[in-house]
């Protein structure tokens, strides 16, 4: 039976979403893993808040160090809510507040002002101004009762401060100074608004503190504190409280051995001597404006740390000191917490846990901490400490570790650990995991020698590994169960070890903090180990631009922009050689080439430049570089002596106005299971398959108009080019090449087939295949010719030999970014286009059959084409949910997505990076080689054993049954 073409493309269009479908829900954290991250807690902006007045539960509020706001659920570690603030990812900064009682926080970072529902995290009201938000707090009490909003601002060099209703977020009044001092802080009391700013220039400065009224925003009184010089940079005032729980100003001297406290509204300011090597000072002072007006002054030294609590007299001004905690060698880690009038603060050391109060000396609990193993070295923590009975107490502590890890404490027990280290990556690469050492080496030695003396030798050796035999024998019985079962095994091995499938695999992450990470992809990301930041030679945050993993040595390479590199042990983290910065050249890019000394990392200096390097380091194949003037440059090397020195081979520079600002290469594992494809009337059309391809966009400005060429990179021969009109260059745009097509996606103008004198706007993607001839069975200019070059014309005086093009432009739902495709072992499965949705936070996975250029414009599908596949072209690609590899997981701040071969043919192995961390397995020809997790094996099992139970009872009936038909015969 013949269906017809319509009928058919209709049933290929119905079958595209059950052919994309990302994953099973019995898949569902079996082969993908997520680490949810916020990035590391700042000490400012970090707090317990009760989203609920009536109830007694609080949530933990952070503004991370990457721009992302969110809440956490104290019990379990898990986020409630979060939201990256300003669309970017930052380098720290920003305000958080709350107040006391009410259901919303507000947040500001950059000039944007935001208020933010304390349980959902939806958006109240947002507020954008003109200059930079340089402080945030809450109007506590204000003329009739509710909680207002006071921001601090520097436009254009001038002070300004505003009061937002808190509800409603309209400007309630406005102040801008005169002089251009510079705005460090703002803090209230029930009268007063106080304005603090820096008075005077660079490295000679004293305090001002202008004085507002909180009805009109009027400016009331202007005291100058100190001398000039007292300040020098703004990093010298370390506090200014909020209200009038803590009504002060301190700061310090140049030397670090004079503590300076105003009481604000007074002139007067009173000073107290630090302890001797002091390094470091931080205040500690209570939020709520009913607590006393108690404040710790923490203060860290060369080998310890001690703290200071001291009392104010509100009525006299008077700042006393109460007592003081002494001085304990390592890190310590102060925080505050308040319970009506009270004020309690907690001391975590590496040690223990201890309580005191604002009133007195006395100890009001102490526990041991319990961290296990490993010691934990706090920088800094929020607490919140319940009375339970008389001389009863409870804390529970959030504390930041000096491995950036977020832990929470309770009573002295880790009760969890997000590992917030891991997130702000900057780059990722996959490694296999390392054979032994020792089977390296054995297997080395066996091959250097003679046949019989290998032979040998291997028989012994298989003979010494009969001992671990029995160990193997008995893991059997639960391996067999659970592969019946379809189940993993009960415990799960924390040792690495390849799998036969091949999705044990490592994962390198340095982050911009300057620390790396080995996660085991084959075990739900699990950290294999981390190095701290000490131990890396880059800069903070830190400029990686490339990484490489050396499988054949188990060792990978991380180079940083100032000419720093550290290389370590893939499995272990164990460091091989580093180079700290400055000592090399700043490096503007890197590349892994091939050499007679093996394949390596080539640092590319500023303007393209490569040093000199030793002769068996020469790379092997053409290296591309950008050149100072904007341009790409071809450079092969040639061996003088012991030395090989670059030559320049060609040069690309784009037209005049026209800037390069995307450039996308093939991967180096591409392989090609065709060279051809069958068409529908059993024709074959051959693929230009040249593997020195690279695709150049460059964007003019002033023309909004954007050129994709398409290089060869052994003659800098333009291939092909195109040019898109109406194209925003403030828009991402971002590019792919793979096999014999490539891709680049924008935001532009398009006009409709319909009505050409309608024009509209949108995010495209172009799609174009690469074939031999634009005829089928036409293998073009070179035939069947062995060898292929691109210096040399095909057919003198014609010219280079060029791809015939085929291209088609669709336009998507929503921006997709960081585009990579799939890769498997052969290149036999079809391949997917992975893509980051930053509008919805999910990776999607698009199929290359939707985005194939050769489906047919204006007419439906002959039988031919759709025996390809084809379907009629629709240039609206919608971006179905189903088709997103994350499926319901908010994946936040997507950098780049890693792809990887497994052994399975079927499968590729995904890995993205960014603010989180999300790791899959996608089969975009589904799973032909394996069986899948729902597969009933025990049904199968128990078939087979009824078949062979059946004919076990039937067999002496059958032959009785025939004995009996020949004795009758």
């Amino acid at each position: 039976m013949h269906l017809p073409a319509q009928t058919l493309s209709i049933a290929l269009l119905l079958a595209l979403p059950a052919a994309v479908r990302a994953v099973f829900k019995d898949e569902v954290g079996h082969i993908d893993y997520h680490h949810e991250l916020l990035g590391v807690p700042q000490r400012e902006t970090t707090f317990f808040h009760r989203p609920r007045p009536q109830e007694k539960a609080s949530l933990l509020y952070t503004l991370s160090d990457l721009g992302v706001l969110g809440a956490v659920n104290p019990g379990n570690g898990g986020i409630v809510w979060r939201q990256l603030l300003n669309k970017n990812i930052t380098n720290g900064g920003g305000h958080l507040r709350a107040g006391e009682d009410e259901t919303w926080v507000v947040s500001a970072l950059g000039s944007s002002v935001h208020a933010w529902d304390a349980i959902s995290g939806r958006n109240v009201w947002t507020l954008d101004f003109d200059g930079a938000v340089k402080d945030l707090e809450i109007m506590e009490m204000t003329e009739n009762g509710r909680k207002d909003v006071l921001a601090l601002h520097e436009e254009d060099g001038t002070t300004v401060a505003r009061r937002i209703h808190g509800t409603e977020g309209r400007v309630v009044w406005e102040f801008r100074g005169v002089t251009s001092d510079v705005p460090l802080q703002v803090s209230t009391n029930v009268e007063k608004v106080f304005v603090i700013t820096l008075h005077g220039s660079l490295l000679s400065y004293n305090l001002k503190v202008i004085v507002l009224d909180t009805l009109t925003g009027k400016k009331l009184d202007e005291i100058i504190l100190g001398t000039k010089g007292e300040v020098q940079k703004p990093e010298d005032v370390m506090f200014v409280g909020a209200n009038s729980a803590a009504p002060v100003v301190a700061w310090t001297d140049n030397t670090l051995t004079k503590l300076k406290i105003n009481v604000l509204g007074s002139k007067a300011k009173q000073e107290f001597p630090l302890v001797a090597d002091t390094v470091e000072v931080e205040f500690h002072a209570p939020h709520t404006v009913q607590s006393s007006p108690h404040f710790l002054v923490h203060t860290r030294t060369k080998t310890g740390s001690k703290a200071d609590v001291y009392h104010i007299d509100l009525k006299s001004n008077a700042i006393s000191k109460a007592y003081d905690l002494p001085l304990v060698e390592g890190a310590s880690a102060f925080s505050t917490s308040s319970s009506a009038s009270n004020v309690y603060f907690t001391r975590v050391t590496a040690d223990e846990v201890i309580i005191t109060s604002s009133t007195s000396h006395g100890i009001l609990g102490r526990w041991p901490l319990k961290t296990g193993a490993e010691k934990v070295t706090a920088v800094h923590g929020v607490s919140e400490v319940v009375k339970k009975a008389e001389d009863n107490y409870a804390v529970r502590s959030a504390v930041v570790t000096d491995d950036d890890d977020w832990i929470q404490i309770v009573n002295g027990d880790v009760s969890w650990t997000r590992p917030e280290g891991l997130s702000g990556a900057v780059a990722a690469t996959w490694a296999e995991i390392p054979e032994s050492e020792d089977l390296a080496r054995t297997l080395e030695a066996e091959a250097h020698t003679d046949p019989w003396s290998a032979f040998i030798h291997r028989v012994t050796r298989h003979i010494d590994e009969l001992q671990y035999l029995p160990a193997w024998l008995q893991t059997i019985p639960n391996r067999l169960l659970a592969s019946i079962l379809g189940s993993e095994t009960a415990v799960s091995s924390n040792k690495l070890s390849r799998d036969s499938f091949g999705f044990n695999k490592l994962i390198i992450l340095a982050t911009k903090r300057g620390k790396l990470y080995g996660l085991d992809a084959g075990n739900h990301g699990r950290i294999v180990w981390s190095k701290p930041a000490s131990e890396t030679p880059g800069g903070r945050p830190w400029d990686v631009k490339a990484i490489h993993a050396d499988d054949a040595k188990g060792i990978v390479t991380v180079r940083g922009a100032n000419g720093e590199f550290i290389i370590v042990k893939s499995d272990t983290g164990k460091t091989v050689e580093v180079m700290p910065s400055g000592l090399f050249p700043s490096v503007e890019s890197a590349v892994v080439v091939d050499s007679d000394a093996g394949p390596w990392l080539l640092p590319i200096g500023e303007g393209g430049k490569i040093a000199e390097m030793q002769s068996s380091f020469a790379p092997k194949q053409t290296v591309v570089t950008r050149t100072s003037d904007g341009g790409i440059r071809g450079v092969k090397f040639v061996t003088k002596g012991e030395q090989a020195v670059e030559v320049p081979t060609w040069i690309f520079n784009p037209p005049a106005g026209e800037k390069i600002v995307e450039v996308a290469s093939r991967s180096k594992h591409d392989p090609i299971a065709s060279i051809g494809r069958v068409l529908g009337d059993r024709t074959v059309k051959y693929k230009y398959l040249n593997p020195n391809t690279l695709v150049v966009a460059a964007i003019n400005e002033q023309a909004n108009s954007l050129t994709v060429y398409l290089l060869d990179t052994v003659s800098g021969q333009v291939l092909t080019s195109s040019t898109y009109e109406g194209v925003d260059p403030t828009k991402d745009i971002t590019c792919a090449v793979a096999e014999n097509w490539y891709l680049c996606s924008f935001y532009g103008e398009y006009k409709l087939r319909e009505s050409q004198s309608q024009n509209l706007k949108g995010y495209q993607i172009v799609v174009s295949d690469l074939y031999e001839s634009d005829a089928a069975n036409d293998r073009g200019p070179l035939g069947n010719a062995d060898n292929f070059s691109s210096l040399d014309p095909v057919d003198l005086p014609t010219g280079p030999y060029l791809p015939s093009v085929v291209s088609k432009t669709f336009i998507l739902s929503s921006p997709i970014t960081s585009f990579t495709v799939t890769k498997t072992r052969q290149g036999i499965t079809s391949r997917q286009l992975l893509a980051y949705v930053p509008e919805s936070h999910s990776i999607v996975g698009i199929p290359r059959m939707v985005l194939e250029p050769r489906r047919p414009v204006g007419r439906d599908p002959t039988p031919g084409e759709l025996e390809e596949g084809l379907t009629k072209y629709f240039p609206a690609i919608e971006l179905d949910p189903r088709m997103y590899i994350t499926h319901q997981r908010d994946v936040l701040g997507v950098r780049e997505i890693l792809a990887a071969p497994a052994a399975l043919e079927s499968t590729s192995l995904v890995f993205a990076y960014g603010i989180d961390v999300f790791g899959t397995r996608v089969t975009p020809s589904m799973a032909f080689d394996v069986l899948g997790k729902g597969f009933n094996k025990l049904a199968l099992v128990g078939t087979v054993a009824a078949l062979v139970g059946g004919v076990g009872l039937l067999r002496p009936m059958v032959r009785k049954k025939q004995i009996d038909a020949r004795w009758k015969a």
